[in-house]
């Protein structure tokens, strides 16, 4: 395949069009396989996110997108140029691609103005300079120009990866767990902070996590991954209130499964009353299910129908999240603005405000 760089269209008049086309790829982690006939879109100016567990195949995804590694099956095009093809791949730094590691690979004998000119030798000194500087200032790292990787803290050190791979003006960013070496409090400021700055300047990305806060934070869409290929591909509020598997239902957000069986088209008994859907549940009357119970609802009562036990204890500032444990060995979460101040094993009155039920069919035993 011949190595042309890819050209970017800023026709106002042009239809609009995806930027990054994945279509039926399939690819090999070893001699495993690791993506299965994998396929998704991703558009002008859409930040986008692959949310799994470890070894669900979502950072091959990525490599696979940049260049680095072949596929097996499919095609990968990016804005309207196919770059990947089975025995045929065009070399990553030709694709206009942008890449930021988990460990941001910044070169420890550089400094940050080094660092984020490195991936400008193609620049005159002049069209480097200028181009350096305005990143920095908009990165607000241009006190820090002179200084190497090892004098600054993690965050700073994001900023310049981050600088380091939007340098060159990329059509396509790419991003490996970026936030994961960061303290919990730093991860969740620099996630809305790269987010908000994505948007501003209408870059494209896909960035890869296992942590569903990182994924919510910045992504439009989001790809929950298992076993090599993608569950269910939506926004994130739809992900956390409309999870279209159990194992999505489980793996995003907390919450907990209540057993309960169809009473009506609409309706669920269990052990703590009578659940109302707002929607037809198209499933058999008496079929045996669980009921998606999330935190947000279980509601503080004191005149509420459920009696449960503070077990365990989080403060999260603002709210508290509690699990709580009913004498019929129940266990629920529940999150409580803060002050409502509960201590380990005190009783708390509780009623069950599902807006939208969430069911699965419950596995026959065996």
């Amino acid at each position: 395949m011949k190595s042309t760089l890819i050209a970017n269209s800023d026709d106002p008049l042009a239809a609009p069009r995806p930027l990054l086309e994945v279509r039926n790829i399939s690819c090999n982690y070893g001699l495993e396989r690791a993506v299965f006939d994998l396929s998704l879109t991703v558009h002008r100016g859409e930040q986008v996110c692959l949310l799994g567990p470890s070894g669900c195949g979502k950072t091959t995804v990525l490599r696979a997108i940049a260049g680095f590694h072949p596929l097996l099956t499919g095609e990968i095009c990016i804005n309207d140029q196919q770059v990947s093809a089975v025995g045929a791949m065009v070399p990553p730094e030709v694709r206009r691609v942008g890449m930021v590691f988990q460990d941001h690979a910044l070169f420890p004998h550089l400094s940050v103005r080094q660092n984020v000119a490195s991936g400008l030798r193609s620049f005159s000194a002049h069209e480097q300079k200028s181009a350096v500087d305005d990143m920095l200032d908009r990165m607000g790292l241009s006190r820090h120009a002179e200084k190497y990787p090892h004098e600054l803290s993690g965050g700073q050190q994001q900023r310049v990866a981050l600088a380091r791979a939007l340098v060159p003006k990329p059509l396509l960013l790419l991003m490996d767990e970026p936030f994961s070496n960061l303290d919990q409090e730093l991860r969740e400021h620099m996630g809305q902070e790269v987010s908000d700055m994505l948007k501003e300047n209408g870059i494209t990305c896909v960035m890869v996590t296992h942590d569903q806060n990182d994924a919510f934070a910045l992504g439009d869409h989001v790809a929950v991954m298992a076993d090599g290929a993608i569950i269910q591909w939506d926004t994130p509020y739809n992900l956390y209130h409309q999870p279209c598997t159990y194992f999505v239902a489980d793996f995003i957000g907390n919450g907990i499964f209540l057993a309960g069986t169809i009473s009506t088209p609409t309706r669920v008994a269990t052990s703590l009353g009578d659940l109302e859907s707002d929607t037809n549940l198209e499933m058999k009357v008496d079929a045996s299910i669980e009921v998606l119970i999330r935190p947000d609802d279980v509601v503080h009562d004191p005149d509420g129908p459920i009696r449960a036990k503070v077990h365990r204890r989080a403060f999260k500032g603002a709210e508290i999240m509690y699990t709580l444990r009913t004498a019929e060995g129940i266990t629920l979460l529940a999150l409580f603005p803060s002050h409502a101040n509960f201590e380990i094993s005190d009783e708390v009155s509780v009623r069950l405000a599902v807006d939208h039920l969430v069911v699965f069919e419950r596995e026959s035993e065996t």
